[in-house]
């Protein structure tokens, strides 16, 4: 028995040593593995510009930053002792990110860091809006060590000055700013894969080239019909199909090999030897607060939300907000797919400091009860509980400002550039480039970004509307989109050149047009115009034209413009109700060289053939003079369902006459649909060449323009301030005017005007007053009428009647309550207004001399 006891000793002692040194090997390979990143990041950063921390001007901060008061102090104390207990309990796990330094070196509980401000943007009262413009105002740095959280946390204010910090800098600040917005939001130290950590969007589709997901459609359940004509049956060799499904998998198979192969090439290796390691921080928003439904993540640096359940995110170590601390207990072999958001869970979340800024969960009917019979046995408890807790110290850093200028230049030195897969996307700062370009978006061909495919462009601020532009460069297809306000009232235009007579789609706003134009279809011999809600029914105007002539001048275009000749113009109309179907021309046809006009008109009801007529027009030789004479072999009309003959010659002839006349304006609008065209691309040119960016009037500081007229006024104002009693209106003219000569004026005269100023002020103040009291009495008769109703008619009235009446006469009571202030207000200031005018009058100049011996 001795024996196997020692025997069993030696076994377990050989086996801790195993362990102990595999520990120290894998300890080993983590540190080679860590000193090869770092080194290779080094080499990476030392491309880019380094920003020198040590350098910065720590005198002008606030003492906050240099100290802590006794409050933060005895925080530190609880989170070191929250910290041992937690080592002792978790001793596999990795320390907590509890107090790094700031940028003074004095140690700074992380949940004081965070500063909740709401900033006076519009576009920050919004998730969405606050996380792109943290993504896109400050510039990404990496941790120093991929494995393990950065040793210092700088405040979001001195962040936002220098425009850069990492990932836990990031997730701070728009922490504060998402809380300060009124989310619940809080700061996650967790796990993320690379792509995440270093911001390697090159695997990553462009969010503007991925499409919103269709929401498929549920199938509608067919009704059998046994008269349903049966499908063929498939003769397809089955074997064939196999066969060719084989060959089709072989063939993706060996693209996906090709595909790998390639990413190898571009140096984008599949394995990462720190998966599951990467130490990164993001932003966790719960649902509850400003509608959100579902908790989801953010990721700082490119300002995208994720869902918990997202594969990039690896695990969680702990989340903190502004008012506590909590640690993750849960598992996160899965990373966060399997991991509960609910803090107030003491099991999975362990809370630092006392439950008091728990969150508010709403518990079951039937937990309500048992908290309330628990209740008295644990008093005492709770009252330890109550000594022991510690509420969190207010933030040490400095109300977070950002200026006007500085939120409209968002991205550091104006412009960002982010590389995704097949996909550049660069950003600019508003009026930072002559055009208005603030977007652009290159697609390219391959992986390796050398053959583009398509250019697409944001614009804002141009006086041409111009929004949007789409270069496609293996077309080489232009199509530009504008905003409602272009002089011209263009929506979109599409083109491949802007010289005359080439193909082109232009599209207007037909709401700004007379004619209702929509859209207008050119090409070298065809013009097409499509249009909506006009008065006569048209909707479509086709338009054919020949080989040149003759030169032609049109009217408002260059004389050297040779006119095509048009060859036919057809036109389509909506059906008019109020006329008969045959007699409601649906298409007419005008064929300018062969002389001849088709007409067709809508189908009457449960007919399939509709009427027509077709006119063949006279030879000049036919004619007597300028008089066309009309022969019944002009005209060939069919009657949809009957038999008899047309009407009267003399009907033909006057429809002809005014067919004839509408060919002739139907030339005369064909040149100036030409015309204006031509007059839209010479516009359009002439745009491109000097583009004038708009600039608002509340836009102060660029807006110098406004701003020299703000000036000039400013100045002309104060120099009319010495003069300004002067300019005064002045009291005496109507009562002066009685006098032929002022300067003759009696001492009577004197005292007769005094007397007259003073009464005619009596007179109107007394008006206004009596003016006032009658409304005020008015209001209460209608208002005693009015309850007198309502105690008659109490019964009778519905509870929806009823509250309507007490609304209305709540609002009766307010407007009685304003009169009465009012009334009370007048009384009161006319005496003063009196004797005020009384002092002025003995003091003006023009009757004092008289007045003083009164």
């Amino acid at each position: 028995g001795g024996r196997m006891e020692v025997l069993e000793e030696k076994e377990e002692e050989e086996q801790r040593e195993e362990e102990e040194l595999k520990a120290s090997e894998i300890s080993d390979n983590l540190q080679n593995l860590e000193m090869n990143v770092s080194v290779e990041q080094v080499c990476v950063s030392s491309d880019v510009l380094d920003f020198d921390w040590s350098s910065v001007d720590m005198s002008q901060l606030p003492s906050s930053y240099k100290t802590n008061s006794p409050k933060e102090k005895k925080l530190l104390q609880i989170a070191d002792h929250f910290l041992q207990q937690y080592t002792h309990l978790c001793p596999d796990r990795k320390p907590l990110f509890l107090h790094p330094v700031n940028e003074c070196g004095v140690e700074k509980f992380v949940s004081t860091t965070v500063r909740p401000t709401l900033l006076p943007y519009p576009e920050l009262y919004h998730w969405d809006g606050c996380a792109s413009f943290v993504s896109d105002y400050l510039t990404t740095e990496h941790l120093k060590s991929p494995i393990t959280p950065p040793s210092s946390l700088y405040s979001p204010t001195t962040i936002l000055k220098y425009q850069r910090g990492n990932c836990f800098d990031f997730s701070v600040l728009l922490c504060s700013m998402l809380i300060g917005a009124g989310y619940d939001a809080y700061c996650v130290h967790g796990y993320a894969t690379r792509e995440i950590c270093t911001l390697d969007e090159t695997l990553e589709l462009c969010p503007l080239l991925r499409k919103p997901q269709e929401v498929p459609k549920e199938g509608m359940k067919k009704k059998s019909n046994k008269y349903r004509v049966k499908s063929p049956p498939d003769l397809q060799s089955k074997f064939e199909l196999q066969q060719e499904a084989k060959k089709k998998a072989e063939t993706e198979a060996a693209q996906n090999n090709e595909a790998r192969e390639e990413k190898v090439e571009v140096g984008k290796p599949e394995r990462d030897p720190l998966y599951g390691l990467r130490v990164h921080a993001w932003v966790l928003v719960l649902s509850g607060k400003r509608e959100v439904p579902e908790p989801f993540f953010i990721n700082p640096f490119t300002g995208n939300s994720h869902s918990t359940m997202d594969e990039h995110f690896l695990g969680i170590e702990s989340v903190w907000n502004h008012r506590n601390y909590w640690v993750n207990m849960q598992d996160c072999r899965n990373g966060c797919k399997d991991l509960i958001f609910d803090l107030g869970d003491a099991i999975r979340w362990e809370i630092m400091l006392s439950e008091s800024n728990k969150p508010l969960q709403l518990l079951p009917d039937a937990e309500e009860e048992k908290e309330l019979s628990d209740r008295n046995a644990d008093d005492m408890q709770e009252k330890e509980e109550k000594d022991m807790s510690f509420d969190m110290p207010p933030s040490w850093v400095a109300p977070v400002e950002i200026s006007p200028r500085e939120f409209e230049t968002r991205c550091s030195q104006g412009r960002k550039v982010i590389l995704y897969k097949k996909a550049k996307l660069e950003k600019w700062a508003p009026y930072l480039n002559g055009n208005g370009l603030v977007k652009r978006l290159t697609v390219y061909t391959g992986l390796d970004c050398t053959e583009v495919v398509e250019v697409k462009e944001w614009f804002k601020n141009r006086e041409d509307m111009l929004d949007i532009r789409e270069v496609n460069k293996q077309t080489q297809l232009t199509t530009e989109y504008f905003s409602p306000g272009h002089l011209l009232g263009l929506k979109a235009h599409t083109y491949m050149s802007l010289e005359p007579e080439t193909e082109r789609t232009i599209e207007f706003y037909n709401e700004a047009r007379v004619d209702g134009l929509q859209k207008l279809i050119e090409n070298a011999n065809e013009m097409t115009e499509y249009f909506v809600g006009r008065d006569d029914f048209l909707h479509v105007r086709h338009m054919e034209f020949g080989k040149r002539g003759k030169k032609i001048h049109l009217a408002g275009t260059r004389t050297d413009i040779n006119a095509r000749p048009i060859v036919q113009i057809k036109e389509c109309f909506h059906r008019n109700l109020e006329k008969p179907a045959d007699e409601d021309v649906a298409e007419r046809i005008f064929l300018i060289t062969e002389e001849m006009i088709h007409l067709t008109y809508h189908l009457k009801d449960k007919y399939i053939t509709a009427s027509k007529k077709d006119f063949f027009k006279a030879a000049e030789g036919d004619r007597k003079g300028n008089e066309m004479v009309m022969t019944p072999e002009m005209c060939i009309t069919y009657q949809a369902g009957s038999s008899e003959k047309d009407k009267k010659l003399l009907h033909l002839y006057k429809l002809l006459q005014e067919l004839t006349e509408e060919e002739k304006q139907l030339k005369q609008q064909v040149r100036q649909s030409e015309a204006e065209v031509l007059n839209i691309l010479k516009i359009r040119e002439n745009e491109e060449a000097a583009v004038k960016l708009s600039v608002s009037i509340y836009n102060t500081e660029r807006n110098e323009k406004r701003r020299q007229q703000y000036e000039a006024m400013k100045n002309t104002v104060e120099d009319e301030l010495p003069g300004q009693e002067e300019q005064d209106l002045d009291y005496l003219a109507p009562f002066l005017i009685q006098i032929d000569h002022r300067e003759k004026m009696t001492k009577w005269q004197a005292l007769r005007i005094r007397d007259d100023c003073l009464a005619d002020l009596k007179d109107r103040l007394i008006n206004k007053a009596n003016i006032i009291q009658a409304r005020f009495e008015k209001a209460v008769e209608e208002l005693q009428k009015k309850d007198q109703w309502f105690q008659e008619n109490q019964n009778r009235l519905s509870a929806q009647e009823e509250d309507d009446f007490l609304a209305r006469y709540s609002q009766s009571t307010f407007h009685i309550h304003i009169l009465a202030l009012r009334l009370k207000r007048e009384k009161q200031t006319a005496a003063q207004k009196y004797l005020a005018l009384q002092e002025k009058l003995h003091k003006d100049p023009r009757l004092a001399e008289h007045l003083s011996h009164a």
